[in-house]
Order: structure tokens, then sequence, then C-alpha cells
């Protein structure tokens, strides 16, 4: 039979190999008239002014790649997902011409809203801070040009693209569409484990074979979502353990969750002087820049300058506690308000100047832990030909239970506490350090 899709013009350009551009590694990504248009638009070209790792430079100097890269290897993506899933007369039913054309344009702008620092931001969940998603809606509303050229050049409403980004209408039709973006196997996923690893310089996020579970898609048994082929059983399995990895030796690796505190805690100070509206809409450049002027002069200001001037100054981790390792502490501190974590830090610098009997300001030492959120579990279902049968993934490797419902939150996503050097050089010769952080935490009670 024809394919569904193939009048589509990046598919057709996919197929044929022609009006490419190139992205690492070694992507061939359709750029047509109409992609082009979007691409240049301010506010998507704004994009290739924010990084997508942040702080992980800071431990992998090559993770300075974009937001605008990794957009268009998620549309990539969408088209790679949409050829194979073309082939299943299941999704071919339900998914008709315009709904595919309205995935490729959400997946090339899923990230239009963001912001630099963006999740870091978020994960403090403080009060007035938007989410991204509402820039989203702003730079898709009427009077703006990604809107007129959605309406233009792809015969799409801007509202259309939306619900799928900020979900609407529940029908299975959009809830099996937006799987494809936001769901187990994603082509989010899909793109940022794998070009994170290949700007971090490690393997962890490519050992997974991406074509084999891309050949094994197909449409789950209530028809609202992606399933996978008994054949892309292990492919699955690799990525979930390829997650795992790059969230232990990456994303949360204590030196970049070091940056990312230091951050945080900068930032929960300023953030009431700033104009959110505007600063977010900044380049990253702009808003470090905006950023270390508000933090002149103030307690944060060694905070900012020691991650953003020429002269990098880290803070040192003092201790960590998992789950597994140290339950107590973990449970007392973990997944707490951020609120909750600036009062505790300054508890404890104040002990910590009496102990020592010396200044310790009360930004010198700071509490890091996982976010109050928690990861959405990896539940995805292997269909096998042979049984007529779909079961879960985790019920047919159990070892997915381990890694994507435990061990994420629990082991890889530590608390820890970081402090300047100066005195973390002394905390580390204390005998009773966690007896103290428990004090101060157990303070405010």
């Amino acid at each position: 039979m024809n394919h569904p899709y193939v009048e589509i013009p990046e598919l057709s350009n996919l197929q044929s190999g022609s009006g490419l551009v190139r992205i690492p590694y070694q992507q061939d990504v359709p750029f047509t008239k109409r992609v082009q248009s979007l691409v240049d638009t301010s506010e998507f070209r704004r994009l290739s002014h924010i990084t997508q790792l942040g702080f992980s430079a800071q431990v992998y100097p090559g993770a300075t790649h974009t937001r605008f890269e990794h957009a268009l290897g998620v549309y990539h993506n969408a088209l790679q997902y949409l050829w194979q899933l073309g082939k299943d007369a299941r999704f071919a039913a339900i998914i008709d011409v315009h709904t595919a054309e309205v995935l490729i344009a959400a997946a090339l702008l899923h990230d239009i809203g963001h912001w630099a620092f963006c999740h870091l931001i978020e994960d403090m969940s403080l009060e007035g801070i938007p989410r991204h998603e509402m820039f989203a809606r702003e730079f898709l509303s009427e009077g703006h040009e990604l809107a007129g050229i959605l309406k233009s050049e792809w015969g799409i409403e801007p509202e259309e693209v939306l619900d799928i980004l900020v979900p609407r209408s529940d029908t299975i039709e959009m809830r099996l569409v937006r799987s494809i973006l936001s769901g187990p196997i994603d082509i989010d996923k899909m793109d940022y484990l794998d070009r994170d690893s290949l700007h971090a310089g490690v393997p962890y996020g490519r050992n997974f074979d991406k074509n084999r579970l891309v050949h094994s898609l197909m449409v789950n048994e209530a028809g609202d979502g992606l399933a996978i082929g008994s054949k892309g059983k292990t492919a699955a399995e690799l990525m979930v353990f390829a997650r795992y990895v790059m969230f232990s030796e990456v994303y949360w690796h204590h030196a970049v969750r070091s940056a990312s505190t230091m951050f945080a805690r900068a930032f929960y100070h300023l953030y009431p002087k700033l104009d959110l509206t505007e600063y977010f809409k900044l380049t990253e450049a702009d808003s470090i820049a905006v950023l270390r002027a508000e933090a002149k002069g103030t307690a944060c200001e060694r905070l900012v300058e020691g991650i953003f001037s020429t002269k990098r100054l880290l803070y040192k981790r003092v201790a960590e506690f998992s789950f597994y390792e140290s339950a107590d502490v973990f449970e007392l501190i973990a997944h707490q308000p951020v609120s909750s974590l600036v009062t505790w830090s300054e508890n404890l610098a104040r002990r910590l100047a009496q102990r020592l009997n010396q200044t310790v300001e009360s930004t010198d030492i700071l509490i890091d832990a996982p976010p109050t959120h928690r990861e959405v579990e990896f539940d995805v279902e292997i269909y096998s030909a042979r049984e007529e049968k779909y079961q879960p993934l985790h019920i047919v490797s159990p070892v997915i239970d381990t890694l994507a419902r435990k061990q994420f939150d629990d082991f890889v996503k530590r608390v820890r506490v970081f402090a300047h050097p100066e005195i973390a050089r002394q905390c580390a010769e204390m005998q009773d350090f966690e007896k103290l952080l428990v004090e101060s935490v157990q303070e405010s009670f």
C-alpha cells in the first residue's frame, strides 16, 4: 500500500534525501521552505542562545549545545516515527494527514517557551513563576509571526499545536499524538539522551539501538498511545538504562548539582526583584548579565560570580545521602520545598559559625535535594505477535521496575550539602556533621 503520509513535504524529503541540513551526529534533517519559515522567526532563533544542559558544561566542556539544535533533532525524530507508524493500519486510521502535520510542527516548536535554566527554575516551584507553556501560548497567539506562518504556510491553527503542547482536549487521537511527543519512548527523550551524550563526550545515552526501537513502534492495545513490538524489548530496556546512567553521571553529577544549587539559591533571593515576564524572554547571556547586576553587593554575589565569572569557584560537596544508604536523613530532607531547604541551610550556617567560632555567611552552606515532584514512571506496553498479547514492560522485564520506578528518585537524585571551599575543608574534618545537619532541619519543625 502507499504510505498514508508520503505527500507531506518533510516526509517526502526525508525519503528522497533532498533539501537537507546537517546536525550532529550525521543527521540529515529535511529543511523545507515552511520549516525554514518557522526556524527563521525571532522566537525560534532565540533557542540558539539557550543551552540545552545549563550547568553540565561546568563538568563536560563540550556540552554547550542549544535548544535550537535539540528542537531540530526532535523534529527529525517526529518524521522517523511518523514514517514507521504510518505502516501501522491502526495508527493511519486514527491520525490523518493534517494531524500528522500538526505533530511535525509541534515537535519543531515543543521548546519554544523555554527560557535559560528553565527546568531548574521550574523545579523550585516558586510563587509567581510562570510555566514555560505560558510563553509558548504567547508566542503562538494572534499577531505573532509564528502564528501567522502556521496559518499561511502550514494551514494549521496555532491552537492545534498548543493542544499538543498544553493539553486541552481529551480524545484518543490527541492522546496518541501527545504520547509521541511526551511519553515513555517519546521523540524528546530519544533525542536528548543521544544528543546530550554526544556533546558531553560520554557513551551512556547512546548505548541503545535507536533504529531497532523506532522500527518496533506500534499503537498500544487501547489505541491511545505507543507500544513496542517484542523485537524492540531489549532496545527499550537499554533506553531506560541509558536514561538512568545519564542522570547519574551527567544531569545529577555532584559538580553539576553544585553549580545548580548555587544558582537556585541566588535566584531564590533575587527573583522578587526581576521583571519575570521580560527576564524569561532574554537570551541566556542577557539573563546572566541581569542576574549578576542584581546580585552585586548582596550575599548572593559570591554565588553568582562563582558560576558565571571568568574565575570559577564552585562549592564543594560536604556530604550526600541516598534513600538506600541513609534513609533517615534522605526522607527528612528530600522532596521538600525550596523555602525549607533555604531555612535549613541558614540554620546550619549559624550552627557552623558557633562551632567554628568564625563568620559563616548564610549563603556559605547549601542543601540540595530532589524536587517535590517525582519522575514519571516508564510505562509502555510490549506486544508479542506470537502470543497476540500486550504486556507492560516492567512485567516482561523486572529490571525496569528497579531502574525506572525506584532508583531515579531514591538513589541517583541524592540529598547533598555543598559549602564554600574554605568552609568545606573544615566541615570535612567534623565527626558529627550529619548530627549538625539533622539538628538544623529539626530546629524548624
